[in-house]
């Protein structure tokens, strides 16, 4: 156990504290976390180090976050976040207070019928979700169910999910799932394993929950996927008679061998299991029933009375052709198939494969995918033509065609990463996208100012479009500030005592005439009560020269003699010589002098 407490009290990658282990895998660990900037707990499931350079193992993790980042559901654990580029390769996911559904069934043996139904749809409920959206579980086994105190199941470890239009693993003995709960398509290596293999998943399960065993069982796992392909299981009431036969019929046709025999959509099972969870008394009426018994021994029959048989039936045939010609040529009957039909409204309607079954006699269907805010995901928004819309056409065809709207719901996308993008220009693409944006602005050593530090939700995350991005931008290294004193009005000495105690640089200095005294600052760049870095402020005076010097008239004596007139002027040469000389002084003395202090 010590190579797993080394774990705990780790902080990876400044965000996720591992707290406690809660549980070993073959590939991976699984932790409990503080997700330090949600606040929140998390389950951390980190890949070992002897799988970490395996690239199956890699590529199982990035799998499992792609195939849950693309599905939503009450029934599916979520993922939050997914790394696999640094020295610890780790999933994020939400933390679930329960134990598998494994363990449950270790502890308790057989469960009741009320449980394995409850617990049968709810992971068929999944599983309709993760079909509609083209992902394939390829492992459902009761390892893989978590089972939370309030009776909730969350389907979980979607690593070697088969994902639409994505790289998934091939069938090896690391991707086929395990052997006790295989379809038979998957143990014999068949190509193109379909949302069907996941259905005989989960009639075995219900086999083990309602009868306490497996259906099949070995010395070795290729012994155990020869049965599945090749053995029939043996009927569950021969273990517990008390197991009603309708809920029988149902495990029994899900585990049909042939693929095509068996349950086509999670939607069908759900529909039987919930008439028994109803009537546990109700039965099928089934078409093939070589599940529910074993094979009987063919008897050598006479070919001579299916001769026959097939003789009379073709006469029989002829003679009513013939019949048939005979009124139409003497009589002119003729038989008028045309029906007239009104379109019956399937908005708000659930969409499923048995729907479109029974739409498949009157209608050739199309269907489009829309995004919608307000209805849920699989529900009929609209459809064309109308309810309420008459067609016309021939008994026992397609009369119209019919096209479904089916909601996605909200859609979704997985944010980027824009840490280190400058603010504005990320802001303007995730408006773009559809996002609405809230900025809040902290200071950060190592970000620039005016870049992103992070985004909430985090990069890699699925968030709805048209949600609130939370963009954390940074305001640059934090400093000490100080508050700006008020200058105006002190003398040249108390300003630099008050620079001195304010830590702050002297800007530039100029001087005007004004009605304060002589040597007052009169103007101060930087306004007073505001703050400003410490040591690195600068900040700029106005000094007052006094009030302006008054030119006095010249004075003009009357012309006495022929001599010019001399003209004479009082000059405040000396006041302005004395003035200029002191601001000049005063300048270079506080400059000095505040420099060499600094």
């Amino acid at each position: 156990m010590d190579q797993y407490n080394n774990y705990i009290g780790l902080l990876l990658d400044g965000r996720y504290k591992i707290k406690r282990l809660v549980g070993i895998g073959g590939m991976a660990m699984v932790f409990e976390a503080d997700d330090t900037f949600r606040k929140i707990t998390v389950a951390v499931k980190i890949l070992k180090d002897e799988f970490a350079s395996d690239e199956v193992s890699v590529q199982r993790f990035i799998n499992e976050s792609k195939a849950v980042l693309m599905l939503s559901h009450a029934n599916i654990v979520k993922i939050f976040d997914v790394s696999v580029k640094g020295e610890n390769k780790y999933i994020v996911m939400e933390y679930i207070d329960g134990i598998t559904l494994k363990n449950y069934m270790e502890r308790k043996g057989a469960l009741s019928v009320k449980e394995t139904i409850s617990y049968s749809i709810q992971i068929l409920r999944a599983l309709e979700h993760a079909h509609l959206g083209g992902v394939i579980h390829r492992d459902i086994k009761p390892q893989n169910i978590m089972l939370l105190k309030n009776g909730q199941i969350k389907v979980t470890d979607f690593g070697i999910a088969k994902l639409p239009d994505a790289k998934t693993l091939t069938a090896t003995d690391k991707a086929i799932g395990t052997v006790y709960y295989i379809s038979p398509e998957q143990a014999a290596g068949e190509k193109g394993i379909d949302r069907r293999t996941d259905l005989y998943s989960v009639g075995v399960m219900m086999y083990e929950m309602l009868t306490g065993k497996l259906p099949f069982d070995a010395e070795n796992p290729v012994s155990i996927a020869l049965k599945q392909i090749n053995e029939q299981p043996k009927a569950p009431t021969q273990i517990v008679p008390s197991i009603p036969k309708g809920l029988e019929q149902i495990v029994l046709f899900a585990m049909e061998k042939d693929k095509d025999k068996r349950f086509q959509t999670a939607t069908q099972m759900i529909d039987l299991l919930l008439k028994v969870r109803e009537n546990p008394g109700v039965v099928f009426r089934q078409k093939n029933q070589s599940a529910a018994r074993p094979k009987k021994k063919k008897k050598k029959v006479s070919m001579l009375p299916i001769i026959m048989g097939v003789v009379t039936a073709f006469l029989l045939v002829a003679i009513i052709s013939a019949v048939t010609v005979v009124k139409d040529i003497f009589f002119g009957e003729q038989v008028d198939d045309s029906i007239t039909i009104t379109v019956e409204d399937y908005v708000g309607d659930m969409y499923s494969e048995d729907l479109l079954a029974e739409l498949d006699d009157l209608y050739r269907v199309s269907v489009k995918y829309e995004y919608s805010e307000t209805i849920e995901s699989g529900k009929i928004l609209r459809q064309n033509p109308a309810a309420g819309a008459t067609r016309r056409g021939r008994k026992g065809q397609q009369i119209a065609d019919l096209t479904l709207y089916v909601s996605q719901g909200i859609e979704q996308a997985v944010m980027e990463d824009y840490t280190y993008a400058a603010a504005r220009q990320t802001q303007l693409t995730l408006r773009n996208k559809g996002f609405k944006v809230t900025v809040i602005e902290e200071y950060n050593d190592i970000v620039p100012a005016d870049c992103v530090i992070s985004t909430t939700p985090k990069a890699g995350e699925s968030v709805a479009v048209g949600s609130t991005v939370l963009v954390m931008v940074s305001k640059g290294e934090m400093v000490d500030t100080t508050v700006v004193p008020s200058f105006v009005g002190t003398t040249t000495v108390d300003a630099y005592e008050m620079l001195v105690q304010s830590d702050l640089r002297l800007g530039t200095i100029s001087y005007q005439y004004s009605d304060r005294p002589y040597g007052r600052i009169i103007e101060q760049s930087l306004a007073a009560g505001t703050s400003a870095p410490k040591g690195v402020a600068k900040i700029s005076f106005v000094i007052s020269k006094g009030p302006a010097p008054v030119e006095k008239p010249a004075v003009t004596e009357p012309p006495v003699t022929t001599e010019e007139p001399v003209v004479t002027t009082q000059k405040p040469a000396e006041t302005t010589a004395a003035t200029t000389k002191s601001t000049t002084s005063f300048d270079d003395w506080l400059s000095d002098r505040f420099k060499t202090q600094r």
